[in-house]
């Protein structure tokens, strides 16, 4: 195999695993359509973390490309929005007719939103945050928190919680709150054995509580983001009543 040929493998291995998340969306589509619910949250979960390969493949080979990046947001947008809807709106949206369907709608579009201005400012802004809430995140807190719903009956009566939650994760995907990317993080410049050890925390309560433990850790991160901005609103008007 000579040099050139080497090159377009390099290439192509990125984009496989955007491929396959893609498909995994799709799968999760029809799983849900199916009644298997459970199912359908493992197949989001496992695209998420082949989301998650390409780029960091994409990099490690330097195959990073203009085409990758328009393919990864269009796989994006069926593996954790239209998938994450379908789920949501079988589970909880049908209870609430139209107003059901159109809160999933809009988790779809605003979800759309978010990745096409994910592609436009990247670069504009410090690379250790998101503007809004990333969709992979939305999407896996709204299949949880269904899970968790599904899992325990006597969350049944409570759909509204849920139904609320959808409209709140939409919302934070458009919104200009920031969240941490932890993408570009430094371990040099971090405490690493803290880290070792919060780490053994998480994946032990992820052991023994998969579902609830995932959706606690993700629900924090939702509302780090919320919290975080609200006391920098506070400082900066309480800064300008001070001027």
């Amino acid at each position: 195999m000579n040099s050139i040929q080497k090159m377009q493998l390099m290439y192509i291995l990125p984009n496989l695993f955007t491929a396959a998340s893609a498909f995994l969306g799709v799968i999760s589509i029809i799983s849900s359509i199916q009644g298997n619910y459970f199912k359908a949250i493992i197949y989001i979960i496992l695209s998420l973390i082949l989301d998650g390969l390409d780029g960091r493949v994409a990099r490690l080979t330097k195959t990073t490309s203009k085409f990758g990046v328009e393919f990864d947001s269009l796989a994006d947008l069926v593996a954790f929005g239209v998938a994450p809807a379908i789920l949501f709106y079988l589970t909880v949206g049908a209870k609430f007719g139209r107003f059901g369907a159109l809160i999933a709608a809009m988790f779809v579009v605003f979800g759309a939103i978010r990745l096409a201005r994910f592609n436009v400012t990247t670069g504009t802004y410090e690379p250790n945050v998101f503007i809004g809430l990333p969709i992979p995140s939305a999407a896996i807190i709204g299949v949880l928190w269904v899970g968790v719903y599904l899992k325990h009956e006597f969350l049944y009566g409570f759909e509204w919680c849920l139904i609320l939650l959808e409209a709140v994760l939409a919302i934070l995907m458009v919104s200009n709150i920031r969240y941490p990317s932890f993408k570009k993080m430094n371990l040099k410049q971090t405490h690493v054995m803290r880290i070792l050890v919060a780490l053994v925390v998480v994946f032990s309560m992820l052991y023994l509580y998969p579902y609830e433990s995932a959706t606690f850790f993700m629900s924090v991160y939702m509302l780090y983001g919320i919290i975080r901005a609200a006391i920098m609103f506070s400082k900066n008007h309480k800064k300008k009543e001070s001027e």
